[in-house]
């Protein structure tokens, strides 16, 4: 049985965590808190993702099945669904979006050379629907004027 570092954990060395301290820092998202920090939040939420998890019950289940790992995988805190809730509802979310920006351009430094597989040039407009007439009024306060939308809104 192998007995070194967790997957997850060894993806975690990789990212610059001195840039996402001084985000957090910036926008001051450990300011009051106690036990529950802006590193252990995005570990979480990165292991959410990476694993398919659809909800905070489904997040905080599998990590309890895992408790033993915790640790070495870098969550220090015990998770539990009104801690990842308060988070989720109280961080600013500017932490995350400039620690992503930063990712971004370390990926694009990293792969600047190399040919992507997928080609960019194909337009994927035809997959997105376009919001309802109900859609437009909730979000912007009025109707919207194009007669196409306005014939596939459904009522609210």
């Amino acid at each position: 049985m192998y007995t070194g570092p967790t997957i997850f954990s060894q993806l975690m060395q990789h990212l610059p965590w001195h840039h996402f301290d001084q985000c957090v820092t910036r926008y001051r998202g450990n300011h009051k808190v106690k036990e529950f920090k802006c590193s252990d939040h995005f570990r979480v939420m990165s292991f959410a993702q990476l694993t398919y998890r659809e909800s905070l019950r489904d997040i905080e289940a599998c990590l309890r099945a895992m408790r033993s790992k915790l640790y070495h995988m870098g969550i220090r805190t015990t998770v539990s669904r009104n801690n990842l809730s308060n988070a989720n509802e109280t961080r600013d979310w500017r932490i995350y979006a400039e620690f992503a920006q930063v990712l971004i351009v370390e990926a694009r430094r990293l792969y600047a050379d190399e040919e992507l597989s997928v080609d960019l040039d194909v337009r994927f407009t035809h997959w997105i629907r376009r919001p309802s007439t109900c859609a437009f009024r909730c979000f912007r306060g009025h109707a919207f004027e194009d007669a196409r939308v306005r014939s596939r809104c459904t009522p609210c």
